[in-house]
């Protein structure tokens, strides 16, 4: 019988860092992390300076595109994470 669900592994989550203008990717996991503080401090005025490891984005120049650095995890405050919307 053919698994109609799907794999099971979750891909990367595209977030947007606002002060520094980049693209990063983080993991389906990490991403549920970051969205379970967005919950937490919604409407908050301090928020706490948490971080949280990601890739960055660069630009692949062979196809003209952006790719997922895979080589080195930067780590990232949560707070200036905004989740990229890819519609």
């Amino acid at each position: 019988m053919m698994n109609l669900l799907g794999s099971k592994k979750k891909g990367e989550v595209v977030y947007e860092h606002s002060s520094l203008s980049v693209l990063v990717a983080l993991t389906f996991e990490d991403s549920c992390i970051v969205k379970d503080y967005i919950k937490k401090y919604k409407n908050k005025k301090n928020l706490p300076s948490e971080k949280i490891n990601g890739f960055k984005f660069q630009v692949d120049q062979e196809f003209d595109s952006l790719k997922i650095d895979f080589s080195k995890t930067y780590e990232f405050l949560i707070r200036d994470l905004k989740l990229f919307p890819l519609k």
